[in-house]
């Protein structure tokens, strides 16, 4: 019970105090832009894993339940793909997130 609460705890604390870097100020003129870089990488990166681990779970399930019920292929085939193109669109926004940021770079 007690890791449980630990757990909860943590998590409320983490994402309580997430947004506050968010409004966090940019430092001046005299800022450098690595943390814009540092934030563009890491969001093509993390979206990229996120999206191929979750693409990989899906084409797997799909094929194993397709195996165990060819009728039901068509069914499985439309959410399939629908299933992908939402989990893509994942990466995609990854994508525009690192452009977004790396405009901030030169300026």
């Amino acid at each position: 019970m007690t890791r449980n609460f630990g757990k909860l705890a943590f998590y409320t604390v983490f994402f309580a105090l997430l947004p506050l870097a968010a409004f966090a100020e940019d430092g001046g003129a005299g800022s450098s832009s690595w943390g814009y870089a540092l934030g563009a990488g890491l969001a093509v990166g993390l979206a990229g894993l996120g999206c191929g681990i979750g693409q990989g779970m899906t084409a797997g399930n799909t094929t194993a339940g397709i195996a165990r019920n060819p009728g039901a292929a068509g069914v499985m085939f439309t959410t399939f793909i629908l299933g992908m193109v939402l989990i893509e669109s994942i990466a995609i926004y990854g994508l525009v997130i690192a452009f977004l940021l790396q405009g901030k770079i030169g300026s």
